[in-house]
């Protein structure tokens, strides 16, 4: 096998011929790598490039002897390298939460990835950082793997509902594992993808593409590109100069994976130069945990995790410390370097600064932006950083790295020079402090995390093991912010709320409710306020109504503005549906409205996760029912009988499906009518069974069937309406 210092210069010539596949920049004023146009006045464009599994060593300005990295060398040598930057994950999804909603794994909605329980989904509260650039005026794009359910177009957890007005990429978690796919999501809709087509060329043409549309025009943008490189599996159409070697497959094609990364981030900074918006433009680069080593990848060859321990799933630091890289001509002096120990959940209040915008004050993150600036001293330091895993797969090293402890529940947090990582005695958090293994580190005279401290510091020990169990919070409920609309179940109101969630007034805040012509739209209270407090909202209920005959479902939305920030928010008036006129199951009734914490609304069947009636048949103990609903907590299906109905009928409880997955879930189903709850039932779990639901619902005109988180965690809380009938009067 060649040596690390003759290979050099047969990588070179690997990254060369792999960035000619790279879709090249227009002509324009200036080259590629000419200088930018001075920049004009205003927020800047802000790019946020995040790699799939990129370790802290795997690049040439971190220490990669093997893999050739030449545009994200330059990019650190042109701009700031962080030495002490974190993931906020030892895997994709909650590391990608965190980064979005500036919330650390403590609080954050997204605390592990799908297949360990852990629904992989954003709610409507769970601000992101584009929703908070929009509001500044920030044209947003979102090109890659999103990595978070369902993969449905018209969701909360869906791009376009965070903030992103443009998508294109994979919105589930393991779509994103397919690097020749049949079809990628182009905003709300699945687009066909030719066979053979190597998905992140496409993506990377499309991102180019958002930069072409929106490099002259008058407002600033958001890029956010997210590659799939370098994750498993080690797929490539071309592996280049590392043909050459004696590496398996499987390490040349991961090597020619991240050089094309490389590549795709270099033509990414030649497209912003060729528009000459290079020096308005801020550029941020990361990955979103540590090396991986599936399918037959070996970090070790590479020195992928550098001078660190651990892998991708271990909280040790080669799991958990990233690569960033701050690059901004003009802002960021060259060849700069920061020790700040700085989460990827700084992110979202480092994007707000830099463009001015109303970030939320409830993060965890902190803005790093005065480092950036040149000025570190006036950047705000965490007190400590903190980290959690929960995490069902296992690899072999990651494993050995946690002597054996992969498949437990981890935490680990860093205070100035001590880091400390515990591994509880199962899957149980809640266990006492004296069952979880605990071990500390003092990152300053050991990085490697090689010598144990924890008997000789007991004090120390007893401090981080406070800070630890201060970080979590079983829910973390999020002040309101921004603008949102909710239209009534009889669609003849709208509630708009203006809720300021930042640390800051507002002056001038206004709010309208636009509709086409022959409606009328009257709010019933205030629709502005010369001042909106921190922590105050302006909330309006509007009384609506439609020409006659009513038309189908109509598409409004509300605005608001402040005397900086604009806010809009869509909504849906959809006419009622015909009562039932005669008895029949509730399945084949079409319904008011219908939110699940994750996937569609299953009819007649229930899994949670697939398209509607594709699921598996309903079970309780075996007996297989007919004719149901299958659902998610938190969720609420709404009927319309119209006052013509007799009795509500149906079982409810957890299925045997859920139950064959895990027996944690554990749910409350409630029914309501009108306002009025008939019924709310004991804690439904597997093992305890279903419900009968047998209701008087005579003179009922809606009614709600909700199914509630039971035991603060929404993990394997699918449940059933199984039988669901109504009988008409």
């Amino acid at each position: 096998m060649p040596s690390r210092r003759h290979f050099l210069a047969g990588s070179a010539a690997a990254a060369a011929g792999l960035a000619a596949a790279v879709p090249q920049p227009p002509a324009a004023a200036a080259g590629a790598n000419g200088p930018a146009a001075a920049a004009p006045a205003g927020p800047p464009h802000l790019v946020v490039i995040l790699a799939d599994d990129l370790g802290y060593g795997d690049l040439g300005a971190y220490g990669q002897q093997l893999i050739t990295t030449p545009r994200l060398d330059r990019l650190a040598a042109e701009g700031l390298r962080f030495t002490d930057a974190y993931a906020a994950a030892a895997v994709c999804a909650p590391s990608r939460a965190a980064l979005l909603t500036g919330l650390h794994t403590g609080h954050a909605a997204v605390r592990a990835n799908p297949d360990s329980g852990g629904q992989g989904g954003l709610g409507a509260g769970d601000t992101t950082f584009a929703e908070v650039l929009r509001a500044r005026g920030y044209r947003t794009g979102l090109f890659g793997k999103w990595g978070f359910g369902p993969e449905a177009g018209d969701q909360p957890s869906h791009p376009g509902a965070r903030g992103f007005e443009e998508f294109y990429g994979y919105i589930d978690h393991g779509h994103a594992h397919q690097y020749y796919p049949a079809y990628l999501w182009h905003n709300g809709a699945r687009e066909p993808v030719a066979a053979g087509t190597f998905a992140p060329d496409e993506i990377v043409r499309r991102a180019l593409g958002f930069i072409d549309a929106h490099a002259a025009g008058p407002d600033p943008f958001l890029l956010f590109l997210t590659p799939t490189l370098p994750h498993a599996p080690s797929e490539v159409p071309d592996v280049g100069a590392y043909a050459s070697t004696s590496w398996t497959q499987a390490n040349k094609a991961h090597a020619a994976q991240i050089s094309l990364l490389d590549a795709q981030v270099g033509a990414v900074v030649d497209r912003l130069a060729a528009h000459g918006v290079a020096e308005r433009t801020v550029v941020l680069f990361a990955s979103d945990n540590g090396p991986h080593e599936e399918g037959g990848v070996n970090p070790d060859l590479f020195d992928a995790n550098g001078p660190l321990r651990g892998y991708k799933r271990n909280l040790y630091e080669g799991g958990v410390r990233v690569p960033l890289i701050a690059w901004a001509p003009g802002r960021i002096a060259p060849g700069t370097t920061s020790a700040r120990p700085t989460p990827l959940y700084d992110v979202l209040p480092t994007l707000a600064e830099l463009a001015g915008a109303p970030a939320p004050a409830d993060m965890d993150g902190l803005s790093a932006a005065a480092v950036l600036g040149g000025a570190a001293a006036l950047a705000p330091l965490h007190d400590h950083l903190y980290w959690y895993r929960d995490e069902q797969g296992v690899t072999g090293r990651a494993d050995a790295a946690d002597g054996g402890r992969a498949k437990r529940v981890a935490e680990a947090v860093r205070k100035d020079r001590w880091k400390a990582v515990r591994f509880a005695p199962a899957r149980d958090r809640t266990a006492p402090d004296a069952q979880w293994r605990f071990e500390l580190y003092d990152l300053a005279a050991d990085p490697g995390e090689q010598r144990d401290l924890a008997a000789a510091n007991p004090a120390v020990v007893a401090d981080l093991t406070a800070r630890l169990r201060a970080s979590w919070a079983d829910t973390y409920p999020r002040r309101p912010w921004g603008l949102t609309a909710a239209v009534s179940a009889d669609a003849t109101t709208v509630t708009t709320r203006l809720a300021n969630g930042t640390a800051r007034a507002w002056p001038d805040a206004r709010v309208t409710l636009p509709v086409p012509a022959g409606w009328t739209a009257t709010p019933a209270g205030p629709t502005a306020t010369a001042s909106l407090a921190p922590g105050a909202a302006l909330t309006t209920t509007w009384k609506v109504t439609a020409p006659s005959p009513a038309p189908a479902a109509t598409l409004l939305t509300a605005a608001a503005t402040t005397s900086a920030y604009r806010f809009t928010a869509p909504l849906r008036l959809t006419p009622l549906p015909a009562p039932p006129a005669r008895d029949g199951w509730l399945s084949d009734l079409p319904w008011v409205s219908a939110a699940n914490g994750w996937g569609p609304v299953e009819i007649d069947r229930s899994n949670g996760r697939k398209e509607a009636g594709d699921g598996t048949p309903i079970s309780f103990g075996g007996v297989t029912y007919p004719k149901g609903l299958g659902v998610h907590a938190p969720s609420e299906v709404v009927y319309h009988l119209g006052g013509r109905a007799d009795r509500f009928t149906a079982l409810v409880g957890i299925d045997d499906f859920s139950k064959n997955q895990s027996a944690a879930g554990a749910t409350r189903a409630v029914v309501r009518a009108d306002g009025r709850t008939l019924l709310t039932t004991p804690v439904l779990t597997a093992a305890g069974g279903p419900v009968a639901v047998d209701l008087d619902v005579r003179g009922v005109r809606l009614l709600h069937l909700v199914v509630q988180d039971a035991n603060a965690t929404t993990s394997f809380d699918h449940t059933s309406w199984a039988r669901a009938r109504v009988t008409v009067v």
